[in-house]
């Protein structure tokens, strides 16, 4: 059972008791995408996310689409749900109120690398000798220990070193990154996991933890989970890389109006898909006969399944995949997921309606607790709630005035 917090819940924090991360308070101190987006799904499923920011907030504020000053797309897409304050962490008065609101906090998650956080006095032991019971997520580039580090890491460059560019050399024949942050993204699922360990861990121990989260050696893993492949095995092959992902004929295929993403996997799928084709020569083929034979020809294998679904429209084959129970989608451009009738379904996307900007297009949280969905908050201004955080931490109105006067607070 998720242990709840001991703090009150704060009036102004958006959240119902409901949900299972009600009680549990999160001093977010990170930008960009990793940690929002790590704090944004927890923060949907009622964890009070406070979202520490510089003056100056955070970056994304400032990236893409923006109606409105400090409201960019990139800011709207993984900073939902939480609260803000901005603290200038430079200035001694910032740093003792962080450590105050330290005091409060089940969690703080910070992608400040080691070594700065350090200089500001902010380190692991500085923070657990305020709150023994704080969980501390340090999201860096590179683990501890290492020559990487302390270097500075973005998803670009973590995509580089754990192999996702090399993977798309060998389809393309030229090394790219994949078009989305998918270093960010998939470790901020492992941050998010990590947290969730760390208070079930507490729960036992009643003590907190420092737990790391480094986007090189968890990228790898994530990488290596299928394409380790040969190389598992010392003395034999060693080959690296799963051959089924590996080959450049592993795509949408062109139909005779469009793509269709078609996976006959099984020996079943197979023997049912040449039989509808009338491809008796592949359906004998023994380099087809069964999953081992397949994987080591597959270059061959979706050559000749792109062959075959080239001849019939996209609606015809989904129908066709239906009734063969082959697995099969039309392929989606990012311009009809709104339409996608699954997501239509379930309401996938949803509007906040804020004052200034209007409604505001967001995605719902993808996860239901006995058919529930929780509803998500509008992502705050800069500072919105500064005075609000630090009212609930006990300051008083003189001394919540003197931050604001001397601009460690805003």
């Amino acid at each position: 059972m998720m242990e709840r917090s001991t703090n009150p819940q704060p009036d102004g924090a958006p959240q119902s008791c409901a949900l299972p991360m009600a009680g549990i308070r999160i001093l977010d101190m990170t930008s960009v995408m990793l940690g929002p987006y790590a704090t944004q799904m927890l923060g949907d499923y009622g964890a009070d996310v406070i979202k520490i920011e510089s003056p100056s907030g955070d970056t994304t504020r400032r990236t893409g689409p923006q109606p409105e000053p400090g409201m960019g797309a990139a800011f709207i897409g993984v900073n939902r749900s939480k609260r803000s304050i901005a603290l200038d962490l430079k200035k001694a008065p910032a740093r003792e109120t962080l450590l105050t609101l330290v005091e409060r906090a089940d969690v703080l998650i910070c992608s400040i690398r080691p070594q700065k956080l350090d200089a500001l006095g902010l380190n692991p032991g500085v923070l657990h000798a305020r709150n023994p019971r704080l969980i501390i997520v340090s999201v860096h580039g590179f683990a501890q220990g290492g020559p990487y580090a302390g270097q500075p890491a973005y998803d670009d460059i973590i995509q580089g070193l754990c192999g996702f560019a090399a993977l798309t050399e060998a389809q393309t024949g030229e090394p790219l990154y994949f078009p989305t942050v998918a270093a960010d993204k998939t470790c901020a699922l492992f941050a998010a996991q990590a947290i969730l360990m760390a208070l079930v861990g507490r729960a036992r121990s009643g003590k907190g933890v420092h737990v790391e989260v480094p986007m090189f050696e968890a990228m790898t893993s994530f990488t290596l989970a299928e394409h380790l492949y040969g190389a598992h095995f010392a003395g034999r092959d060693g080959k690296y890389g799963y051959d089924r992902l590996m080959t450049r004929a592993r795509r949408p295929y062109r139909t005779a109006d469009g793509y269709v993403c078609a996976l006959p996997y099984t020996d079943v799928h197979w023997r049912r898909f040449f039989e509808e084709v009338g491809d008796t020569a592949s359906l004998q083929d023994p380099r087809f006969r069964n999953i081992a034979q397949r994987t080591r020809h597959i270059d061959a294998l979706y050559s000749i399944l792109g062959a075959h679904l080239a001849r019939r429209p996209t609606e015809e084959w989904l129908a066709v995949c239906r009734q063969l129970d082959i697995p099969a989608a039309r392929m989606n451009r990012l311009e009809d997921l709104e339409s996608d009738p699954q997501l239509v379904a379930g309401g996938f996307f949803m509007r906040l309606v804020d004052p200034a900007l209007g409604e505001v297009k967001v995605t719902r949280p993808v996860l239901r607790f006995d058919a529930q969905t929780p509803q998500p908050t509008m992502p705050p201004r800069l500072g919105q709630h500064t005075i609000e955080v630090l009212r609930e931490a006990g300051l008083s109105p003189l001394e919540i005035e003197h931050l604001l006067h001397d601009g460690a607070a805003m």
